[in-house]
């Protein structure tokens, strides 16, 4: 299978944990940057690193990087692109943008520059001039846009929504914590379900369930509905079943995970999480 190069987005303070964890996927040349881990993989690591990985927050699949000077510059290079490989007309698409430079201030500028460039090519390579709509949540295909200077890279985001969203979470306290802000400081802990493990204030659960999945080795993304690639026109549909399905790596918790909270309606919000996570 070819390997491609990817990115991983996590909080600041968490790239060498999701780093190791990248390796103990079977990643090549992982890089942690900043809130970023650079790696290469096929297909199948793609998939695995959405599934498995307890402190990425997306995964990237960098498909177009060049340079622009301004924003006329950067429509060109974007209209240059053969947009027809990653979607057709009837596809919806989103953009979210990160930049920056001098140039570039504006990231909703920014947005709608590359918005035109991608519509104006389906209307100048169709004959009824048909395009693809923008659509804000839920859009077939997520683009990605890192501006650094003049250095433009367009990415998949192959992720979707936030992978932070497990899916097991029914009902919240009040602020409750990301997960994946969660599994990374138990991680960071050093703990991985050895000893028995305590949180005298719980909240909504976040750090049991977290903990609960660290020490079962179940994979945090098998709650989800969906994944963005599910929509990529190269899904393998029985590759990611496969990876999806196999539970070959998990195990018995052993020690007891014990969540204490001052306030009942905080306990009983934890349960029906825990409920929801199984």
């Amino acid at each position: 299978m070819e390997k491609f190069s990817m990115v991983a987005k996590t909080f600041q303070g968490l790239e060498d944990v999701l780093a190791e964890e990248l390796r103990a996927l079977g990643a090549s040349n992982v890089e942690p940057g900043n809130r970023m881990v650079g790696f290469e993989g096929d297909l199948a690591m793609m998939y695995k690193a959405n599934l498995c990985c307890r402190t990425a927050l997306r995964i990237l699949k960098p498909f177009f990087k060049f340079t622009a000077r301004d924003a006329d510059q950067l429509y060109d290079r974007v209209k240059e692109y053969d947009w027809s490989e990653l979607m057709d007309v009837n596809k919806t698409f989103s953009i979210d943008t990160v930049s920056f430079g001098e140039e570039f201030k504006h990231s909703q500028f920014v947005t709608y520059r590359v918005k035109d460039g991608i519509v104006d090519w389906f209307r100048d390579h169709s004959e009824d001039e048909r395009r693809p709509k923008v659509r804000l949540d839920g859009a077939d295909i997520m683009i990605n846009v890192h501006i650094s200077g003049h250095d433009v890279t367009l990415s998949l985001d192959s992720s979707g929504e936030s992978l932070h969203k497990r899916g097991y979470r029914q009902a919240q306290t009040e602020a409750p914590i990301s997960e994946v802000l969660a599994a990374g400081i138990i991680l960071k802990s050093g703990w991985r379900g050895d000893v028995p493990f305590v949180d005298p204030m719980c909240g909504s659960g976040t750090f049991l369930i977290e903990a609960a999945l660290i020490a079962a080795n179940i994979n945090p993304g098998i709650f989800r509905k969906h994944f963005s690639f599910e929509n990529w026109p190269d899904f393998n549909r029985e590759l990611f079943e496969e990876i999806y399905n196999d539970d070959s790596g998990e195990r018995e918790i052993t020690v007891s995970i014990v969540g204490c909270d001052i306030s009942p309606r905080a306990i009983a919000v934890t349960l029906e999480n825990a409920k929801s996570a199984g």
